[in-house]
């Protein structure tokens, strides 16, 4: 492998972000393996029919994967045309059968199936890490799925759910995720073989009309991807829009998680915490840092993402008739730096929720003091089963409440209970040792379990 030369310009995703699998699929090496790929392929297809000969077709398979991509940079300069430059330089090398190159074809179906093979690889590399995370996520939600804690709404103390139920909610949205991928890798097609204006006018002249068609499909198979019905030159951009639109919905995903565990891992919160080495340092000027850097990192590369994705959306939109060239440039960066960030990202996840530290002290101590805030409300339910004016005791609990808050804000342990306790008002209607097993997190917890239990399932069914 090169090294990387840092006189020049390099993208953080050439050697910062991402794996090598996923920066291969995206290195110039591997596109103009592919192009190769498909001229070679397409030559035995024409071998087939009598338009190629067996020596010709021999020419270009030998020389296959004997590729200077220094010398098609050099002929780009003088054809201003990446397609031209890279016939060229396999016509030098392949000089009998470099006559034959690119028969019938234009730029574009070399190009769109390329991309499109190279989407393919990628997505299933991106399916790979998602499945690795949610069975990460499966693990601790097993574990605590019964594990109480104080919910947050509005990042204020709400009612109590679980660690697990909460773990439950990320799954859920990546489970989502990965439905849509598979989806998208069914449904995933290609232009196809269909020439300047996708009416395959060319390949009409080469092998009839229903020879084109019979061309197209076996090429198709050959390349192990399927084509779309209707195309112009290109493949519909539509297309592009679906890939970047599962990419930046698993984005949404991780930043979501991300972003919450900034949030838990803040002194005041205390519950959770991303791994943290040995030797790694949270700040060069404060050595006692434990910055979420991870976490930030997500969040920051799903930024990203989402904002890749509404290029995808404009190109959809802005290719006029057959086409233009609205698409061209930014479909060089901005595809395969989607599919950088969100493998990176899902790696980072992976990381982090299999080493995650769960803090189960703070966790109690959150929950005790913010739990008997929320339980009022059972006290309030059973208080008017037996008799009592809803309305008034709203008010009765709301003062004592207020009143706890205020010991609670200045660091006190919440006395919630004991003023319960010696309220006349409520003590009407609930003795003292039922506010107790009233106020119990443990029995405030609904259904939480059973719907724990249903996705816990629905992950080990999709992974």
């Amino acid at each position: 492998m090169n090294k990387n030369d840092f006189s020049n310009y390099l993208s953080p995703f050439s050697w910062r972000y991402a794996s090598p699998e996923m920066r291969k699929i995206f290195s110039e090496e591997n596109k103009y393996k592919i192009w190769r790929k498909i001229w070679v392929e397409m030559a035995g297809i024409q071998r087939d029919k009598g338009l190629v000969s067996g020596e010709e077709f021999e020419d270009l398979e030998k020389n296959q994967n004997n590729i200077d991509i220094e010398r098609i940079l050099e002929i780009e300069k003088e054809t201003r045309h990446d397609v031209v430059a890279a016939i060229k330089e396999f016509s030098e090398k392949a000089k009998v059968g470099g006559r034959k190159i690119h028969l019938g074809a234009t730029s574009m179906d070399i190009v769109d199936n390329a991309d499109s093979i190279r989407a393919k690889e990628a997505l299933e590399i991106i399916e790979k890490k998602l499945v690795e995370l949610l069975r990460a996520f499966k693990e601790k939600i097993e574990k605590y799925k019964e594990f109480a804690c104080i919910g947050y709404t509005h990042l204020q103390p709400a009612e109590p759910t679980t660690l697990g139920y909460r773990f439950s909610m990320y799954a859920q949205d990546l489970v989502w995720d990965l439905k849509l991928l598979r989806i998208l890798k069914e449904k995933l097609r290609s232009k196809g073989f269909k020439g300047a204006v996708g009416t395959g006018a060319s390949y009409a002249k080469l092998f009839g009309e229903e020879g084109a068609l019979e061309f197209e499909s076996k090429l198709m198979e050959k390349l192990g991807i399927d084509a779309v019905t209707i195309a112009v030159q290109t493949t519909p951009r539509k297309m592009d829009f679906f890939i970047s639109s599962v990419l930046s919905s698993i984005a949404q995903s991780l930043y979501k998680f991300a972003f919450d565990l900034r949030v838990l891992q803040s002194p005041n919160f205390g519950e959770l915490a991303e791994p943290f080495s040995k030797n790694q340092v949270g700040s060069s000027a404060m050595p006692h840092k434990r910055n979420p850097v991870k976490s930030e990192q997500i969040c920051s590369l799903a930024r990203l993402v989402l904002s890749l994705s509404n290029v995808s959306s404009e190109n959809a939109s802005l290719t006029l008739l057959e086409r233009t060239l609205d698409d061209s440039a930014n479909r060089r960066i901005y595809m395969p730096e989607m599919f950088l960030s969100v493998e990176e990202m899902l790696g980072s996840a992976v990381k982090i929720v299999s080493e995650l530290a769960v803090n189960e002290a703070r966790i109690q101590e959150n929950l005790e003091r913010y739990a008997p805030f929320a339980l009022t409300e059972e006290i309030i339910i059973e208080s008017v089963k037996k008799g009592a004016d809803r309305q008034e005791m709203h008010e009765i609990l709301r003062n004592i409440s207020m009143e706890a808050w205020s010991l609670v804000s200045v660091g006190e342990e919440n006395p919630m209970i004991e003023l319960l306790g010696k309220s006349e008002e409520v003590l009407k209607y609930i003795e003292k040792e039922e506010i107790k097993n009233m106020l119990s997190p443990e029995k405030h917890l609904g259904t939480a379990a059973i719907r724990t239990k249903k996705l816990l399932q629905e992950i080990k069914d999709s992974v």
